[in-house]
């Protein structure tokens, strides 16, 4: 997946619309677009921007494995992603759902 498909989705996901976006980094609206569609590639500095903007790495926008033999997949990236964006109840929450989660997994395998 690219960058830009990247960019469009994290958008979605935060329903935030590229003007937004634009108007919050103090970036053009037409560059931006231009990111997103892939006829121009930002550069580092921006790269780090778009990253805080939507609290996450550099790699994860870029999509960087770390090695093939990786044991983080994409959906345990997403799922960080989404736990840093949630309030403090919501974290709490999550975590007791992955406790019960993991009980049932544990209790499967005994």
């Amino acid at each position: 997946m690219s960058l830009g498909s990247v960019i469009k989705q994290l958008l979605e996901s935060h329903n935030i619309s590229q003007k937004q976006m634009a108007e919050d980094l103090y970036i053009s609206p037409s560059t931006l677009g231009n990111y997103i569609r892939c006829i121009r590639e930002p550069d580092f500095r921006t790269l780090i921007l778009f990253a805080d903007y939507f609290n996450v790495s550099v790699d994860f926008l870029l999509e960087h494995k770390i090695s093939k033999d990786s044991s983080v997949s994409q959906n345990e990236i997403m799922l960080l992603h989404l736990f840093r964006n949630m309030n403090a109840e919501n974290k709490n929450n999550y975590l007791e759902i992955g406790k019960i989660l993991i009980d049932k997994s544990k209790s499967k395998i005994e």
